[in-house]
């Protein structure tokens, strides 16, 4: 199975850069009580060395703040006083501030995160649900990217480009600034928080940053698999992804219309507890499908009549080939052909070296393979061997475009790119 016989690397490498920057809650380690009950934290002692500057200097510190940072970020005086009023609480036991000490108390309690500082990899891509301006036979897309800071938080950012009618493809600008989103609202359940967050439509959708919010998510929201979803001519976009703690991994689901607005849900059941689960873009026989990998070893079909639900399948496909005789794995959620469900996969090798590979489902019943590729569809090339993790390409969901598949993939857990896909020839070697 010879990759120059269907796919094409491009050169839209999307490197990290760690210029861009948010401005996160700061909370200062607190001493350790001792003897006397009645002793400070040091949060309090900054809050105290504030408010003993005389006015002048206050207002003095203040401007020296936003001389340093402003040009960084939006409203950085509208973000000061957000953050005092989160800590409302604790403040209230200083009596009353000026605007000027609220605002600076504020700075004090914050700080810069790099939040692609160190990788910006594992895309996935669908099409964007605004295509007014696309010129003739082109189609405008979001790549949704994991992006790596400060002690491996993983976060989740976005770019946006446009496939034109020939197959060619561009990536837009990134926005110079970035930010993070109000919580809409926040409701606590027996499996978790389900949390909505908002941005302002007057950004840029490269501006946006799901930063962790949660407990289960707070070390990292990793590997978003975004799909578009039809249902009775609605379309939502639903990613599954995990949910780090620093202890413990679950899968949970966002879903959107606008890329605006986000409401980020836990998922439950025994097929839930694991990682890298990938919706099918619509129902089958009425119910929900996903496929998972329950095992840590082989790729299950699972269904559900509850989004939000998922028990036990059945394993459909398992390592058959040296390329991916460790583990096997999902590559985002399946693209429905004509001739079947195209399943994209990645397989694990000697030295832990990953591969794409694929599979084609049976479209009634995905349970029955119709085809799968012997040999890896796209397996790091010598220039793309080195990075965080060595000998790794994976990603976490391609599309659809006329006669291709667009596959944006990462390499060595550090950067991205794309590769073309020719689908019939694809689907010829694979039945080969």
């Amino acid at each position: 199975m010879s990759q120059a016989t269907f796919l094409n690397r491009q050169a839209l490498y999307l490197r990290p850069d760690p210029a861009r920057v948010i401005v996160r809650p700061f909370k200062p380690a607190t001493e350790p009580r001792d003897l006397n009950p009645t002793d400070k934290t040091r949060a309090n002692h900054i809050v105290d060395r504030v408010l003993a500057l005389d006015p002048e200097t206050a207002a003095g510190q203040l401007a020296d703040v936003l001389e340093n940072f402003l040009g960084r970020h939006r409203n950085l005086l509208e973000t000061f006083e957000a953050r005092a009023d989160e800590m409302e609480e604790a403040l209230a036991t200083h009596g009353t501030f000026s605007k000027v000490q609220r605002q600076l108390i504020g700075a004090y309690f914050l700080n810069e995160y790099s939040f692609e500082a160190s990788a910006l990899f594992n895309p996935s891509i669908v099409p964007h649900p605004d295509q007014s301006g696309a010129p003739e036979g082109a189609l405008r897309f979001i790549l949704s990217l994991r992006a790596v800071g400060e002690g491996h938080v993983s976060s989740l950012t976005f770019r946006t480009g446009t496939i034109a009618a020939d197959g060619s493809l561009a990536v837009d600008p990134t926005a110079r600034l970035a930010s993070s989103p109000r919580i809409g609202y926040r409701v606590s359940g027996p499996n978790g928080d389900d949390v909505e967050v908002i941005f302002k439509p007057d950004e840029d959708i490269s501006e946006r940053i799901i930063f962790p919010v949660t407990e289960s998510q707070s070390h990292g929201i990793e590997d978003a698999r975004f799909v578009e979803f039809s249902d009775g001519g609605r379309k939502t976009y639903y990613a599954t992804y995990t949910a780090y703690s620093g202890t413990a991994i679950r899968s949970e689901l966002i879903e959107t219309s606008d890329f605006i607005s986000f409401r980020m849900t836990p998922l439950h059941g025994a097929a839930a507890r694991n990682k890298g689960m990938a919706l099918f873009p619509r129902r089958i026989d009425g119910k929900y499908a996903m496929i998972a990998r329950q095992d840590n070893e082989n790729l299950y079909l699972i269904y559900s009549s509850d989004l939000y639900r998922w028990e036990d399948g059945h394993a459909i496909l398992k390592p058959e080939f040296p390329w991916e005789f460790v583990q096997i794995g999902n590559c985002g959620s399946p693209i429905e052909l004509y001739e079947g469900w195209l399943l994209l996969t990645h397989g694990v090798g000697p030295v832990r070296k990953y591969s794409i590979g694929a599979a084609l489902l049976d479209k009634k019943d995905p349970s029955k393979v119709i085809a799968r590729s012997r040999e890896p569809l796209l397996r790091p090339e010598p220039s793309e061997r080195e990075g965080y993790v060595p000998n790794v390409v994976y990603t976490c969901g391609a599309m659809r475009h006329n006669d291709q598949i667009i596959l944006p993939y990462a390499v060595s857990d550090t950067f991205s790119n794309f590769a073309t896909i020719r689908i019939s020839s694809l689907l010829q070697a694979m039945r080969n």
